[in-house]
């Protein structure tokens, strides 16, 4: 097999998205799989666009009152059977530390799904005062679900890196702005930096995180029709303050319980990413979140070789002095067309070409990755050029994702039309619901279509008058999906 097609995309996105998206991940440079199931080893390319997620969120949550901390990896079992919830509802997905070497522990130890039961703790420690209130903790970390049977890189492993943040406040009124706080602050991220239009809404209350009041949710929708659950913010109401006294005394010296939120971001966003923009040529990426945003590939001959390179080396540093990250590929082994193969199977965002012709005429040509549009342009003030064009390419690939949202969001006023609908498009299927769980299962077990979520409004009239389902008074509009 040649270099040239060894370094190629062989599935399709249309017709085979689950092998397009395994080959996109590993010949993108962004992970393989590790030697025991469920697990992956990110490699640097891959780091590196987590990073730039995690930087843009981490400077936003410190702008808004955040502290980063870190707690234990390991959580006793009576701290995560302080809050039965929380208990019943991840048991089954926990992974158990027995023994120390060759010593069988006196308890067992969690390896943490979740950090309420061992931040909660600390958090009553340290809230003495209504003066120590609002208390806002994030930490970034990795968790252990032991629940991954297929691994899918980014979207289904064992253990995942993420946030998750732990606030207490004095009342539901601070709690909840802080629960929207964060759920605005990820729908930023997926528009500003992500280039992916979110959907905002609530989860119904048998989907809500475990011990929670409300959960908020940001959803996205993939290419092939399903949703992916983004991120979520949970109002916790008191059930963590009282099952872990979180009290505080207030300007009364009245003790009273604190509210709580948690909210989290995991590296499932990576797997959203690739998901929506990537094609059958390979990763791609929008411009904030590119580990390299341009690559200026000389073409020369041997009688202009060293004009040409010397040309391109200049315009690189000046797009470098303006804090856009470039690579110059001067590889003298590799042929452009290779290097605009590889270059695009890992998404480089925009390609400045140089040629004799740009030399003579002091020019450059800009090539973007989406969609092969090429401009010529002055090479002076390139770096001003550049930036425009890069977004140019983020605005691309949000207008792309966005008419691919806004396209499969339709209506359903009875079972036989979500079943249809989903089953012959995918996408989202709006309806009237009663707010009854039974009425989900006619759905789930026909196609492993669920409810999604529901408005984030409480107040806001439902889409139909009946529910879908069993045609009594709908109380709410229900989101119908496949999952990942």
């Amino acid at each position: 097999m040649s270099g040239e097609q060894e370094l190629g995309i062989t599935e399709s996105k249309e017709h085979s998205p689950g092998e397009w998206y395994a080959e996109v991940v590993q010949k993108a440079g962004l992970a393989d799989y590790a030697p025991m199931g469920g697990f992956i080893v990110t490699r640097p390319r891959g780091y590196a666009i987590w990073e730039r997620i995690q930087n843009n969120l981490d400077g936003w949550f410190k702008d808004t009152g955040v502290q980063n901390a870190y707690f234990p990896l390991f959580i006793p079992e009576s701290y995560l059977e302080k809050e039965k919830d929380v208990v019943e509802g991840f048991d089954p997905e926990v992974a158990w530390v027995t023994h120390g070497g060759h010593d069988e522990l006196e308890e067992r130890l969690a390896v943490r799904p979740t950090s309420e039961s061992i931040i909660a703790p600390f958090m009553a420690q340290w809230t003495r005062s209504h003066r120590d209130l609002p208390m806002r903790l994030n930490q970034w970390c990795s968790v252990v679900r032991w629940e991954a049977t297929e691994t899918k890189p980014f979207f289904r492993t064992k253990e995942f890196l993420w946030q998750e943040g732990h606030t207490a406040h004095a009342d539901e009124d601070g709690a909840w702005e802080e629960t929207m706080t964060r759920l605005d602050q990820y729908a930023r991220l997926y528009e500003e930096v992500m280039a992916m239009p979110p959907l905002k809404g609530r989860k119904p209350p048998h989907d809500k995180f475990p011990g929670a009041h409300t959960t908020t949710t940001i959803e996205t929708l993939m290419p092939d029709g399903k949703t992916v659950q983004a991120a979520t913010s949970h109002y916790l109401g008191t059930s963590f303050g009282e099952a872990f006294d979180i009290t505080y005394a207030d300007a009364d010296e009245e003790e009273n319980t604190a509210h709580t939120t948690s909210w989290g971001l995991s590296w499932r966003a990576m797997g959203a990413l690739i998901m929506t923009h990537s094609d059958d040529q390979g990763l791609v990426l929008p411009p904030a979140l590119a580990p390299d945003q341009v690559v200026v590939v000389p073409i020369w001959q041997e009688d202009n070789k060293d004009e040409v390179i010397d040309y391109a080396a200049d315009l690189a540093a000046e797009l470098d002095e303006a804090g856009v990250r470039v690579e110059l590929d001067d590889r003298e082994h590799r042929n452009p067309g290779f290097k605009y193969n590889e270059h695009e199977l890992h998404g480089v965002p925009l390609r400045v070409e140089i040629g004799p012709h740009e030399v003579e005429d002091g020019e450059a040509t800009l090539v973007h990755r989406p969609d092969g549009e090429t401009e010529t342009v002055d090479r002076d003030g390139i770096a001003d050029t550049v930036t425009d064009h890069l977004d140019t390419v983020h605005a691309k690939l949000y207008a792309d994702a966005e008419e691919t949202l806004e396209g499969e969001i339709r209506e359903a006023e009875s079972r036989e039309e979500i079943l249809g609908t989903i089953g012959q498009h995918g996408g989202y299927v709006k309806c009237g619901w009663c707010g009854d769980e039974d009425c989900e299962e006619p759905i789930k077990d026909a196609i492993a279509a669920e409810i999604v979520m529901v408005p984030l409004d409480r107040d806001e009239e439902p889409i139909h008058d009946d529910c879908a389902i069993c045609g009594e008074d709908a109380e709410e509009t229900a989101y119908f999906a496949k999952s990942y």
